[in-house]
């Protein structure tokens, strides 16, 4: 992709998602997409899609493999450094009740989702795909989910707008329920692990947190966000147990496709970038015992590199979005927001009698 010859060309294609990627930065700090608490990630997928829909055509050919090199080699790396936010300490934190809730609301979210969509007559890689959002941690699980589905970036899109649609609502929910007192059969600690297991993307779960628990006196606002990042740490499991299920399924079809017995078998793909978040995990659990501090933000350049992965993670969704067009949208239909929205009320509905269950027993 960066081979000698074309390298100038695709280095153009970087260059044009990075210069997005900044316009996203930049729009995410305005005071209204603030409280919105949309991350740049979002607002660059958005901006990708308005560019998709009016100048995409006027892009040189010449550039493109620039832009699906930000697809998948800056959105490995990306995903990689993710892991600078995690220690296995926060793990230890909230204890077995978190984990057990986490594991389960993930399980059975993915596991759910897929079956729906077949129900829904859903093409499988946009189900497992917005599933796998849904299920983890919103838009970050999509994109790491991406390298190892291989669907087209379209139902990658289309997946991270049901996180981002879904997500966005319960910010909003979750405090009016607390406040109505729809939630006062929960301890603090479990309206933390409720809210942390359930909602989507982890600024929707520090928005939610802040919301009830704005000091964080009841303990609820940190709980909620150690839960959400315990959910980040099944991202790498989730992708190689999905990495093995996916090459089994791929050479049943080559197999049926083929009929011979010298059919071509898929290989498995392995997500080496899902050892290397584990890994960088690990290293940063190191980092902040040798530190001596509480909090990963503590930890020296912690807080540049986590800078740098965001605007990695961004350009990767930009880059996403620049491959969207509405046309793609109305092909896929109504039906992932249908899944979506099903998923979304056994979250809602579904993760507060599991919480309330599974940290009554544990």
């Amino acid at each position: 992709m960066l081979k000698k010859g074309n390298r100038a060309n695709t280095l153009h294609g970087i260059l044009l998602i990075a210069l997005f990627s900044f316009a996203a930065f930049y729009i995410a700090d305005f005071p209204v997409v603030k409280r919105l608490s949309f991350s740049p990630l979002i607002v660059g997928i958005v901006l990708g899609m308005l560019y998709a829909n009016s100048l995409r055509n006027r892009l040189p050919e010449t550039w493109v493999p620039g832009i699906r090199f930000c697809t998948k080699q800056v959105l490995r790396w990306g995903i990689i450094l993710y892991g600078f936010r995690l220690t296995l300490a926060q793990v230890a934190a909230v204890g077995i009740p978190a984990v057990a809730v986490d594991l389960t609301v993930v399980t059975v979210t993915i596991l759910g989702g897929v079956l729906l969509g077949r129900l829904l007559k859903i093409d499988r890689d946009t189900a497992l795909m917005t599933s796998t959002g849904s299920a983890i941690c919103g838009a970050a699980a999509v994109l790491g989910a991406e390298p190892v589905v291989k669907c087209e970036g379209y139902k990658t899109a289309i997946a991270v707008s049901t996180v981002v649609i879904f997500g966005t609502l319960s910010m909003f929910l979750y405090p009016v329920m607390y406040r109505t007192g729809l939630l006062d059969g929960m301890t603090d600690t479990e309206v933390a692990i409720y809210t942390g297991s359930t909602l989507h993307e982890v600024a929707h779960v520090a928005g939610a947190g802040n919301a009830m628990d704005p000091t964080d006196s009841l303990g609820i606002a940190g709980t909620a966000t150690i839960t959400k990042m315990i959910r980040v740490m099944m991202l790498a499991p989730v992708l190689v147990v999905m990495s093995f299920a996916l090459a089994g399924r791929r050479r049943r079809e080559s197999a049926a496709a083929v009929q011979e017995a010298k059919a071509e078998k898929s290989r498995i793909t392995i997500p080496w970038f899902a050892f290397g978040f584990i890994g960088v995990i690990c290293l940063n659990s190191l980092l902040q015992h040798w530190c001596g501090v509480e909090s990963v933000r503590e930890i020296p350049f912690n807080g540049a590199i986590e800078y740098f992965d965001t605007f990695l993670l961004t350009m990767a969704m930009t880059a996403l979005g620049t491959e969207t067009s509405f046309d793609k949208f109305r092909q896929a239909g109504a039906k992932p927001f249908v899944l979506a929205g099903l998923l979304y009320v056994w979250l809602v509905v579904g993760g507060y009698f599991l919480t309330k269950y599974l940290v009554g027993v544990l």
